[in-house]
């Protein structure tokens, strides 16, 4: 759905309403792009594209990002999916530790001004713009180099220090949360079902039986996790290297915080700790040091660090789901054949796994 502005007259108005009277728009960029939007040609909001805007607020330039939800499939075909996305990011962003905050979330009307409710036709968030480069960099840094550096090594650790914080808060009393997550996990649209349902068929490496066995296991799973809601913890939710922005040493902002405030703990390691795994494949085509060790650094420091050993017998289902995503042809479509197939042969292997070991996890 594209949204068309008249001119910049409607952000102005919209950034009056935010922060005052003397507020002004300075500058419109395109992020995806790093094209400079103005005037009539200032359009396209509602396909999902974010964008950096500079506003003038009494002398002080402020920068924030808008951005939409792209209309589409894992769960975001309904205007109402996207909304409820929105809306719950607004409430739950600024509750987290070190995590970007929210401005404010409002909505495009019929009119193609930016408001809320009522006639609304898309909604969007407005965050604050935050300077840094993404974890995932300094991933692709070693894969390049073959080596670690001190550096690499503490971000490492400080990133598993983070969770080590995050999870300290118990969800006591918000078991359902827990459940409810759980069943998230399994049937959620940008989850296990539906990155699933997103696998075009005819691959002889993710055929109709694989999907629906790796899918019958993870209900399973759904089903001993149930038991577990005393685990309830407070979790980002995507926290994955592309959600995660360095500054200067080991300074940095997480991103996009995703699908509840409360959950199980394991969620957060499998996303950012599937990457070490993936990334060593792509390089070597197994897994082996240098993101080995990193692999187990993070495992070591956050065990040591919460005693919790138990993780290692619920983790087996997130990482199936980021093992889905990591081999979709959708969202990684350069890979190879041989590496999507050693990333299946894992997601079968873990589901089958009643406590993983991290020192011979692959």
């Amino acid at each position: 759905m594209e949204i068309n502005l008249s001119g910049l007259d409607s952000l102005r108005k919209y950034f009056q309403e935010i922060y005052g009277p003397n507020a002004d728009v300075l500058r419109v960029i395109e992020l995806t792009s790093g094209r400079e939007r103005r005037g009539e040609e200032l359009k396209g909001f509602g396909y999902g594209v974010p964008y950096l805007i500079e506003v003038s607020v009494n002398g002080e330039v402020r920068k924030v990002v808008l951005e939409t939800i792209r209309p589409g499939g894992f769960g975001h075909e309904h205007f109402s999916d996207r909304a409820q996305i929105l809306l719950w990011q607004h409430s739950a962003f600024n509750n987290l530790p070190r995590h970007v905050r929210s401005i404010d979330v409002g909505a495009f009307t019929t009119s193609g001004t930016l408001k809320s409710l009522g006639d609304c036709r898309e909604f969007f968030i407005l965050t604050e713009f935050i300077e840094g480069k993404p974890y995932y960099l300094d991933l692709e840094d070693i894969k390049s180099r073959g080596e670690l550096t001190d550096l690499d090594v503490k971000r490492c650790l400080t990133l598993s220090d983070y969770l080590v914080e995050v999870h300290s808060v118990k969800g006591v009393g918000l078991e359902s949360l827990y459940i409810r997550r759980v069943r998230d996990l399994v049937g959620h649209g940008e989850c296990i079902m539906g990155l699933i349902d997103s696998y075009p068929p005819g691959l002889d490496y993710a055929d109709e039986k694989t999907l629906m066995e790796i899918e019958r296991k993870c209900i399973e799973w759904r089903w001993k996790l149930k038991k577990k809601a005393y685990r309830c913890t407070r979790v980002h939710g995507d926290f994955h290297p592309w959600n995660i922005l360095f500054r200067e040493g080991t300074d940095f902002t997480v991103l996009d915080r995703s699908r509840g405030e409360w959950g199980e703990p394991a969620d957060d390691l499998a996303a950012l700790t599937i990457n070490y795994l993936f990334y060593s494949l792509q390089a070597y085509g197994e897994v082996r040091c240098p993101f080995k060790r990193l692999f187990e650094l993070f495992w070591e420091n956050y065990l040591d660090k919460t005693g919790d050993e138990e993780i290692l017998t619920v983790i087996q289902p997130y990482y199936a789901w980021r093992g889905l995503v990591i081999a979709s042809p959708i969202w990684y479509p350069n890979l190879t054949k041989e590496t999507r197939t050693r990333i299946f042969n894992f997601i079968k292997s873990i589901l089958e796994t009643e406590k993983i070991d991290i020192k011979s996890i692959f």
